[in-house]
């Protein structure tokens, strides 16, 4: 049998409950560690002297940092495995990470935070393509979305150290919180064995055996007799294949989404405090305020999680999408603080759905032998669209507060448009492991 067919057979038990929770505190740790330039950014903004095109460069370059990563790290981990591509990326943003909490100036804080980057942008893409192949196929798209609603965990402790730690010691013990999780992430990541999967189609089928005999025993459930059959390896791999045939529309749909989504998203967090402050807010209560977003982003994870499996991936994705839009323009326009939180909830919770459904979709529309390059070629589009979104809150929040909102706000319709036109509905469907026959030789 196929991996696929041994892990439906063995079904989803104690083995991937516990890969939820090691993968679910490193995308918690994760999300901390991106947004919390955002959180600390007034504070910085105080102790350097910063002005706001300063600001919004100092927020880009741990994107830039994450481009770069993800798209090598993701090629990478297609050729030595996913367990030790996930290993070394992590350990590069855990130690890059801890020093930027040292920083000593604006010049160092910006190259530390670009190599912190480099680790993040590896460490999200492989962490989900692991989990990813070891989940059975039924309600695949559910788990998936529960594990990227760590996020919204990251994103709210974040903004209660934030709220908690910024105003009394500063932002430099906020950098260092993340890390340290990191480093334990980091210690316990290195026990989870490699993708079963990946094994197979790398030509290793008897270590795949053992590794499924393994995830067997671990969930009380008895080994698949038949044997793991290793397909044949595929001579067309790398980013080339992306754009083949079978592929190309799917890619393009993804990169488009991903580039949306990550403009509409990065633009609102990075700023939001900035923007709670020029609305007229106390220091305290604009972190109590983006608290308060950061917690309603789980319930839009919890009710995409649910829709993906009932209403499908597409439909879910492009509706959240533009309910995240109008949010946003709500958010831009309310006249009073019941108006603006109300489109600040609305705004996270349907932004984060959304992007908890595309991270569900994106590995279903690759074969194994380009899932890690595809999944961090995607990702490498959002850190473009998070590289951008600061500059254009620098340049555009001294002339007016609304402008940059608007742009953020139609660049989650412009991800939605394209979902709507390119998408293909993939729930229920098998992850496969090989390109078409015709476009798998070279």
């Amino acid at each position: 049998m196929t991996v696929q067919q041994a892990i439906d057979e063995i079904g989803y038990g104690r083995f991937q409950r516990r890969m939820l929770a090691v993968c679910g505190v490193t995308w918690a740790a994760d999300a901390a560690e991106v947004l919390f330039i955002g959180f600390a950014l007034p504070s910085i903004r105080a102790e350097f002297g910063l002005d706001d095109v300063t600001s919004g460069l100092l927020a880009t370059v741990t994107f830039v940092g994450m481009l770069l990563g993800a798209w090598l790290w993701g090629a990478v981990a297609d050729r030595i495995g996913r367990r030790s591509g996930f290993v070394l990326t992590v350990a590069i943003f855990a130690v890059f990470g801890l020093l930027s909490a040292f920083a000593p100036n604006v010049g160092w804080l910006l190259v530390l935070r670009l190599l912190t980057g480099f680790g993040l942008g590896g460490a999200l893409p492989l962490d989900f393509a692991l989990y990813a192949e070891y989940l059975p196929s039924r309600n695949r798209g559910r788990n998936l979305v529960i594990l990227e609603s760590f996020w919204a965990v990251g994103t709210v402790v974040a903004a209660g150290l934030a709220w908690v730690l910024v105003p009394v010691v500063g932002w430099r013990p906020l950098f260092a919180t993340s890390a340290l999780a990191a480093l334990l992430v980091l210690w316990i990541r290195a026990r989870i064995p490699e993708s079963p999967r990946y094994l197979a189609v790398s030509g290793r089928a008897d270590e795949a055996q053992d590794v499924i005999r393994a995830v067997a025993e671990y969930n009380g459930r008895p080994a698949p007799f038949a044997a793991i059959v290793a397909p044949p390896p595929s001579a067309r791999v790398g980013v080339a294949a992306l754009f083949s045939s079978s592929l190309r529309r799917s890619t393009v749909m993804l990169w488009l989404a991903w580039f949306g989504i990550a403009l509409g998203y990065y633009g609102l967090f990075v700023w939001l405090p900035t923007v709670f402050v020029r609305q007229g807010f106390g220091f305290l209560q604009s972190y109590g305020y983006a608290f308060l977003l950061a917690l309603a982003q789980l319930p839009g994870y919890f009710s995409a999680a649910w829709l993906i499996e009932r209403w499908g991936r597409r439909p879910t994705i492009v509706a959240y999408l533009l309910l995240s839009a109008a949010g946003t323009f709500l958010f831009a326009l309310a006249p009073g603080t019941g108006l603006l939180l109300a489109g600040g909830i609305a705004m996270s919770a349907f932004s984060l759905g959304a992007w908890g459904g595309l991270y569900a979709y994106t590995p279903e529309l690759y074969p194994t032998v380009v899932r890690g390059t595809g999944f961090g070629a995607a990702s490498g589009m959002s850190r473009i669209g998070g590289a951008i979104a600061p500059i254009i809150g620098g340049s555009l929040l001294a002339a007016s507060l609304v402008a940059p909102l608007a742009v953020y706000a139609a660049a989650f319709v412009f991800a939605a448009v394209a979902v709507g036109l390119l998408g293909t509905e993939t729930r229920g469907r098998s992850l496969t492991d090989l390109l078409p026959a015709a476009e798998g030789r070279s």
